[in-house]
């Protein structure tokens, strides 16, 4: 039999016994037609896994651990301008989506442009200053990153921008950081990501210059964030307990952006938050700022009211052991004596924290401070836009 053949029989068996995805199928023709090119890959991402120990350049880095096939969808979007995969699996394959006939230069040709597209994805100076786009958009780790698809199909788009619309280094790393600022946020890539990476891809038919590619971005932008979406919609979802809420972790980029103090502390957000730093107890943990104890002396036992997002700040380890379960009107003023009344004006904007926040009934705080939230992820978000303006 032919490799065609044998890739066929492959698909076929397996389609039957544990579900294989598109993936799975393309890394197949990989493994039968350019079998180096998946060892490649394969060895890039268990080196990304890992730091280096003979301090060489790696691919390790502290926001992505890929998998061959996640690293799969980012050459795909840049080779080809898809997501969804069992199109491009019929290309590889040597199909005409026109004729829908099979051949073998048709196959070669497919192939090539994968291979181009990889050796791209996979430079280890592409891949680097990549990442220089999350960081510039306030997350230094992935401690505030909730999708590993908003990542990688940020960086299918800037792969696009930087090599087909040679788009200006600096100015591709300020309009993607708002992109990514606003995917996560607004949680784009979520339910269906395929889908809607294929609808953002099909915005680019027709995008030719570096100066047309910048404003389908800033278009999409702006048709997402709108002032409803600021007012109503944000401090609306803000209404959760889920831990891993992404407008929580835009209200962490947000302080990150300002260089902020974590609350009560003269350390920053951002230091805490460096990956490099290891110890047994985070240096930055979530705290209730009105304790679960004490609501539950209150009455109030319900997880989604308890665990709210407005309920929850950063605070050192250190601080959060010594508060511990006591009512806040109790603690806070202990902690208010270590700044001044200058210093506390500006944490608690930063916190998004009324004056005197501790004596507030508890509805009329959470519902106050979901408002505040919404407001400062919604000012780091233009101060990325000024930023980008002023220089």
């Amino acid at each position: 039999m032919n490799e065609d053949q044998v890739a066929e029989i492959f698909v076929r068996i397996n389609s039957k016994g544990t579900p294989l995805n598109q993936a799975d199928f393309i890394l197949t023709l990989m493994s039968v037609f350019w079998d180096e090119g998946r060892t490649k890959l394969e060895e890039f991402c268990l080196r990304a896994k890992t730091p280096p120990a003979d301090n060489r350049p790696s691919p390790y880095n502290h926001y992505l651990r890929p998998n061959p096939d996640q690293l799969l969808r980012v050459r795909v979007a840049l080779g080809f301008r898809r997501a969804r995969l069992e199109h491009v699996y019929s290309l590889l394959r040597g199909k005409d989506l026109q004729t829908r006939q099979f051949s073998v230069e048709q196959r070669e040709r497919q192939f090539a442009v994968l291979r181009e597209a990889q050796a791209y994805t996979l430079d280890l100076q592409n891949w680097h200053e990549f990442f220089k786009v999350l960081n510039r958009a306030g997350h230094p780790s992935d401690q505030l990153i909730s999708s590993q698809m908003a990542v990688l199909y940020t960086y299918a788009m800037w792969l696009i921008g930087k090599r087909d619309l040679s788009v200006d280094p600096y100015r591709l790393r300020e309009v993607m950081a708002r992109w990514f600022f606003m995917i996560t946020l607004t949680g784009r890539y979520t339910g269906s990501p395929e889908s809607r990476m294929e609808q953002d891809l099909a915005l680019l038919r027709g995008v030719s210059t570096a100066e047309a590619f910048v404003g389908m971005l800033v278009q999409q932008i702006d048709a997402v964030l709108t002032r409803d979406y600021w007012d109503v919609t944000l401090p609306n979802g803000l209404e959760t307990a889920a831990a891993r809420n992404n407008g929580q972790f835009a209200y962490y980029a947000a302080l990150c952006l300002f260089g902020a103090r974590v609350l009560y502390s003269n350390l920053k957000v951002s230091d805490l938050l460096d990956p490099s730093i290891k110890s047994k107890k985070a240096a930055v943990e979530r705290h209730h700022l009105f304790p679960r104890s004490y609501l539950q002396r209150m009455g109030i036992r319900e997880r989604r009211l308890v665990n709210q997002v407005a309920n929850y700040t950063l605070v050192e380890w250190s601080d959060n052991i010594a508060i511990s379960g006591r009512p806040p009107r109790e603690y806070v003023p202990e902690l208010e004596k270590r700044f001044t009344s200058d210093e506390l004006r500006q944490m608690y904007a930063l916190h998004a924290l009324p004056d005197r926040w501790y004596e507030m009934d508890y509805a009329t705080f959470l519902e106050e401070r979901r408002k505040r939230i919404a407001q400062v992820i919604r000012n780091g978000f233009e101060k990325l836009k000024e930023e980008a303006r002023g220089s």
